[in-house]
């Protein structure tokens, strides 16, 4: 792609806890499912711990300022086939996550926000995605 366009961001408040949770976790993931246990919400791992497979698309490597390493965002494929017309911001809200996911313990958790892409990115993101 010529142009850059981003399937998905964090919001500030996101890339702050990133930070704190890489701090004391070291490098990152997110892994977004669709499943049941927490729904669509997006679970941060230390990276690796997460086995991701053929089933998975990796959306973005998250750049984070102040941590070395990019973040990568993965989605199911399927969910990807539902979402793929969207734009996801990562953000972070009071409450409980999962167990399982990293931010659990703070008192915080992880949440997608969307919108719509514009005909423009589309067009772009489609390039890059066929499908």
């Amino acid at each position: 792609m010529s142009e850059h366009v981003s399937r998905i961001a964090l919001t500030p408040a996101a890339a702050r806890l990133v930070r704190d949770l890489h701090a004391k976790h070291g490098p990152l993931m997110f892994h977004q499912s669709g499943g049941c246990c927490d729904g669509s919400s997006p679970m941060c791992y230390p990276r690796g711990e997460f086995r991701t497979g053929g089933s998975d698309v990796l959306l973005a490597e998250l750049t984070v300022e102040e941590v070395a390493e990019p973040v990568g965002f993965w989605m199911s494929a399927d969910q990807f086939e539902r979402w793929r017309h969207t734009h996801l911001t990562v953000d972070v809200v009071p409450g409980r996550g999962s167990g399982f996911s990293l931010e659990a313990p703070e008192g915080v958790r992880f949440l997608i926000r969307s919108r719509l892409l514009t005909d423009h990115e589309a067009r772009l993101l489609d390039a890059y995605w066929p499908g």
